[in-house]
């Protein structure tokens, strides 16, 4: 498996699924690797979460896995072992040998618990060995609960507990007797103090009942508090050079975290983390924002990125687009590319005139310079492509009046016309940079005779406003207006300036109204 995606999410639990199902919902392609085995496993039920209070926590993953899939989001079961640089994205290295490609990088691969090596704790832990009042104080309300002791973190911990119950002890497992201000501090919270060490969890049935200390004694609770190490699983990172720094509580060091910032993102461009792997204090909901906060990031990183990449495409389109190059592959592309019927709007305003010499501006197939013949024209067809002369050609020789077109290959823009020579001069959508642009068309109109006619029609801004396809350059096009302002009217007259519709079809076959922007003005 070698697959190319925007984003891979690494790790299915709320942070990766909230990440993911934002990128999916952007319509980005995303790709969930998830070994399947979640920190709050041990767990009944996920606690804080405004809406989902008391969702057990493989319910909560099972939506939001369908809620992915929904918005076309795809996932995987395994392990990633190793990730590396490749070329401008990250190749991951999977468990069962495959591998896959990303753009973008989010990891919310969460953390373990370390758990104090007591007898019978760990067979326990997510039932009545707890860590988190917020998470569980509810559930043990007035019950007894024991605070193992393991480091100095331990008061703090049997006085947060205290607001959940009024039958708190203070285990001292392995930590030394409270000194004469916290042990005021205990006596007058009416937390009870029990020397240690503990030796072993008392199980009755299948419920905690209690622990045994070293002296054989044994103390009757119903929950047992216990500090953990909280360790990141964060070996995938490795191989980008980025690795987990320690969080300390006071001046006790409580585990370690990815350090990132407000987003997630990493001192590596293109890797986001969420979750515990952040975060190792987040609890559920705080997780899933933090994931929808990192989705939201990696999406915009990935639009300024690409907005880059068509900037410069963009720039490289402008300066080929409309040279003799593109032009001939155009034509080459295709045995014909325009209708053989010819421009309406020279049809509309050439039909009256008294025929003359005209000048077909960038004739292509010949359709207007055979339409113009037909009618008794004498006409220069000039264009910059000579696989569109050819054709033009046999499309003039087809309908007999190859005698009376003149085909030239010439860029008007380096070889402009004679002044003053033509009766009639016809350019039909000649759309190129806005200063060429006003160069050429002063050279049209030059070309015009006295009493001549100046026939200019391009495709009105407004129809990118619509659902046709046109060629999204805005600077190409013009409005009839802006032509008009660069003729001096003591030498013409303006007698049409306008955007006119014109019915067409767009390509899912619905009827739309395009424009053509339309100048016709005669030289005095």
């Amino acid at each position: 498996m070698d697959e190319t995606y925007d984003v891979v999410v690494v790790g299915g639990g709320a942070a990766g699924l909230s990440g993911a199902l934002a990128l999916a919902r952007a319509r980005r392609s995303v790709l969930v690797i998830d070994s399947g085995e979640p920190r709050n496993a041990p767990a009944d039920q996920v606690h804080n979460y405004l809406g989902r209070e008391g969702t057990p926590p493989g319910e909560l993953v099972a939506v939001g896995r369908a809620e992915v899939a929904g918005y076309g989001g795809q996932f995987r079961t395994g392990r990633v072992q190793a990730t590396t640089r490749d070329d401008d994205g990250f190749r991951l290295s999977l468990e069962d040998g495959g591998s896959v490609r990303a753009r973008r990088l989010l990891v919310a691969t969460g953390l373990t618990d370390e758990l104090p090596d007591v007898p019978g704790l760990a067979q326990r832990w997510g039932r009545e060995v707890l860590h988190c009042p917020y998470c569980h104080g509810w559930e043990v309300q007035d019950r007894r609960i024991g605070v193992l002791a393991t480091g100095p973190l331990a008061v703090h911990q049997a006085e947060m507990w205290r607001q959940w119950s009024s039958h708190v002890l203070l285990l001292l497992h392995d930590v030394p007797t409270p000194d004469e201000e916290t042990a005021e501090r205990l006596a007058a919270r009416g937390i009870a103090v029990v020397p240690g060490p503990v030796a072993e969890v008392e199980v009755t049935g299948d419920a905690l009942t209690g622990v045994r200390l070293a002296d054989g004694r044994v103390v009757a609770l119903d929950a047992i508090v216990v500090a953990t190490r909280l360790t990141p699983r964060a070996d995938l990172l490795a191989g980008l050079d980025l690795a987990p720094e320690e969080v300390t509580m006071g001046e006790h060091v409580i585990g370690a975290q990815i350090p990132a910032d407000a987003t997630g993102a990493t001192t590596i461009p293109g890797v986001w983390v969420a979750g515990n792997l952040a975060d190792l204090r987040g609890q559920v909901i705080t997780s899933a924002a933090a994931g929808l906060t990192a989705g939201a990031a990696i999406n915009a990183d990935l639009i300024t990125e690409e907005t880059r990449a068509a900037v410069t495409a963009y720039r490289q389109l402008v300066a080929t687009a409309f040279e003799q190059p593109a032009w001939e592959e155009r034509y080459q592309s295709r045995p014909s590319v325009w209708s053989g019927r010819p421009n309406p709007q020279l049809v509309t305003e050439a039909a009256d005139l008294s025929p003359g010499h005209a000048l077909d501006v960038g004739s292509g197939e010949g359709a207007d310079a055979v339409w113009l013949a037909e009618r008794g024209w004498r006409v220069t067809a000039a264009d910059i492509s000579t696989t569109a002369l050819g054709r033009a050609a046999a499309h003039a020789d087809t309908a007999q009046v190859g005698d009376r077109i003149e085909f030239t290959h010439a860029d008007l823009r380096e070889k402009p016309p004679a002044e003053e020579t033509y009766d009639l001069v016809s350019a039909q959508f000649m759309h190129l940079p806005p200063v060429q642009r006003r160069e050429l068309f002063a050279r049209l109109a030059a070309a015009v005779a006295p009493g001549g006619v100046l026939l200019i029609v391009g495709h009105h801004p407004s129809d990118l406003w619509t659902s046709a396809h046109r060629l999204h350059m805005p600077d190409m096009m013009y409005t009839a207006e802006d032509v008009a302002a660069s003729l001096d009217p003591a030498r013409w007259e303006v007698l049409a300036a306008e955007a006119r519709p014109r019915p067409a079809t767009d390509p899912n076959g619905q009827d739309i109204t395009l424009h053509d922007a339309v100048l016709v003005a005669r030289r005095r």
